[in-house]
């Protein structure tokens, strides 16, 4: 069943309401002016809808016709709601431009814009990042220095970065949590950690809103490389966002310890939006959390002796992580070349829209 959104091209003014209204008890419009204190030509121009039914009317308007004051205020105001959505909004060459830059094809795919062109598709894209204008938009996202951190490495588009931010803001908000504590998200991570032998996708997100974190999938736009992204929604509630960039387990797995890293070490007042390759000594620190976590410094000299594929398998499962985690960190380290071992990793499919 396909659900079509109501969009009227007209404007049914109040005064259509007051005359129907007047017409039922039996009263005229110079009857109205008489017992109203209005002229002649102000109860006409509210019948055609040129004069607005402001509140002092609508009190005198329930005072003749018995319609209450909330009734004809409501009418009014849905009156000049429609007038402007009808007008639309005249787009300039720079918000055309804006418009081409984002992913609006992949949006409408995914259902967070309606199948719409011009003025009204501006107007809808406005409401998907929930601001008024495009000088709005600029002031939240289009700074980089002070929304997010972001590598200089490749090429990205910030309208799909944006873009991809937002409908993981917009997940998010599908997830109770409890407020943050620090010390249960360590507890979390360390129980997740152990969920990677046998992936629970649901249980890691549990785990997560338990500590004050609520852990979402975003699928990847376009132009933004995108691995994973970290930000506070509000003091005590903090986001994960990652997506299955890369498929393989040991990527996404070392990818959200990297980002509850963030979390956990670094600025609540960031936006940590994280790409393939990235550096910088906050990255640097993040990676080392994530290497540490899933294989500890002390069993590093262990690692190194790993030879055969039954090796890792005894080796991951005295740890208590997958067999995937282990083969990543060798060919990372070069200790494997990197067509050895991949057998072991398995695909991560998290991620449908």
């Amino acid at each position: 069943m396909t659900v079509h959104t109501f969009r009227p091209d007209y404007a049914v003014p109040p005064g259509e309401t007051l005359r129907a209204r007047l017409n039922e008890i039996g009263l005229s419009q110079s009857d109205l002016a008489i017992r109203s204190g209005l002229s002649a030509k102000h109860v006409n121009q509210i019948i055609k809808g040129l004069a607005p039914i402001t509140h002092e009317t609508a009190m005198t308007l329930e005072l003749v016709t018995g319609t209450p004051a909330a009734m004809w205020n409501k009418l009014e105001a849905r009156y000049r709601e429609s007038l402007l959505r009808m007008k639309g909004r005249e787009l300039d060459e720079d918000d055309k431009n804006w418009i081409r830059r984002l992913p609006i094809a992949d949006l409408k795919r995914r259902g967070r814009l309606p199948q719409l062109t011009g003025g009204e598709l501006f107007e809808a894209v406005l409401a998907f990042f929930g601001v008024a204008d495009r000088a709005a938009w600029d002031r939240l996202w289009s700074k980089p220095a002070t929304s997010f951190r972001r590598s200089s490495k490749f090429k990205t588009s910030s309208e799909a970065v944006a873009s991809w931010v937002r409908l993981g803001e917009l997940e998010s908000r599908e997830i109770e949590t409890a407020a943050y504590n620090a010390t249960k998200f360590r507890a979390a991570l360390r129980r997740i950690r152990a969920v990677t032998r046998e992936p629970d996708i649901d249980e890691a997100v549990r785990l997560c809103a338990e500590a004050g974190v609520a852990l979402v999938f975003i699928k990847e736009i376009d132009k933004c490389r995108i691995s994973g992204a970290t930000w506070w929604s509000s003091p005590t509630r903090a986001v994960i966002a990652l997506t299955d960039r890369g498929k393989a387990e040991d990527r996404f797995w070392f990818t959200f310890f990297h980002e509850a890293a963030h979390l956990l070490l670094h600025s609540k007042k960031e936006t940590f939006i994280d790409y393939d390759g990235d550096d910088g000594a906050l990255e640097g620190e993040a990676d080392r959390f994530a290497s540490e976590l899933l294989i500890p410094p002390d069993k590093v000299e262990q690692l190194r002796q790993l030879s055969s594929i039954g090796d890792v398998q005894r080796f991951s499962e005295d740890l208590g992580i997958a067999d995937g985690i282990v083969v990543g960190r060798l060919q990372h380290d070069e200790l494997w070349p990197w067509e050895k071992g991949n057998q072991l990793k398995r695909r991560v499919d998290i991620v449908s829209s």
